[in-house]
């Protein structure tokens, strides 16, 4: 009967320590790291009345409807895999001004439920008549980034960047923090075509 119950004691304690450590969880899938270059630019101008500096990563496209008084320029994002779109309307008046920036600031406003955080940034360049908000959204959210650009007299743009994946902002922050960058350098080195 000895050999039996030391057989048994035996059992139970590696049932013991087998059950006392936790129970496994599995990890959360992971991201690839993008390895992106160092930041570089060239000037471009399109087909809508504006030019700007873009980073050599990006790659625009011809403008939807280039007309005189509305255009749309799309731009890919590369290996950041989303677009920027950007919206020109010639301002039909200079009275029609605060009812479009009220457009575009409830057009930001539409993700204020996501959003944990939504940080701002006002552009006021006098010497090249540019002035405008740039919008950062953090969290969850649809678009991390919109700004408008306007010269308060006769152009304005309102432009939005779509990511083409699930919103999942702790693993999407390295690359839009480097995004961040390349959109900061486009609306500071924004200007108006005559």
């Amino acid at each position: 009967m000895r050999p039996f119950r030391l057989l048994a004691i035996g059992l139970l304690s590696v049932f013991v320590f087998a059950c006392s450590e936790e129970t496994p969880v599995p990890k959360p899938s992971t991201y690839l790291r993008m390895n992106l270059p160092e930041h570089s630019y060239r000037m471009f101008k399109g087909d809508c009345p504006f030019s700007m500096k873009l980073s050599n990563l990006y790659f625009p496209s011809a403008a939807e409807n280039p007309q005189s008084n509305y255009c749309v320029q799309e731009i890919d994002l590369g290996p950041l895999n989303g677009k920027l779109f950007m919206y020109y309307l010639r301002l039909p008046s200079k009275d029609s001004l605060a009812e479009i920036i009220n457009f575009a600031n409830d057009k930001v406003d539409e993700h204020k439920i996501k959003a944990d955080k939504i940080n701002f940034e006002q552009i006021v360049q006098p010497k090249k008549k540019v002035y405008g908000t740039f919008f950062e959204l953090k969290g969850n959210v649809a678009t991390n980034f919109q700004f408008y650009l306007t010269d308060s007299s006769t152009h304005f743009v309102r432009a939005e960047v779509l990511l083409n994946c699930r919103p999942n902002y702790d693993s999407l922050r390295p690359s839009l923090e480097y995004l961040k960058q390349d959109l900061l350098e486009l609306v500071h080195h924004f200007e108006w075509q005559k």
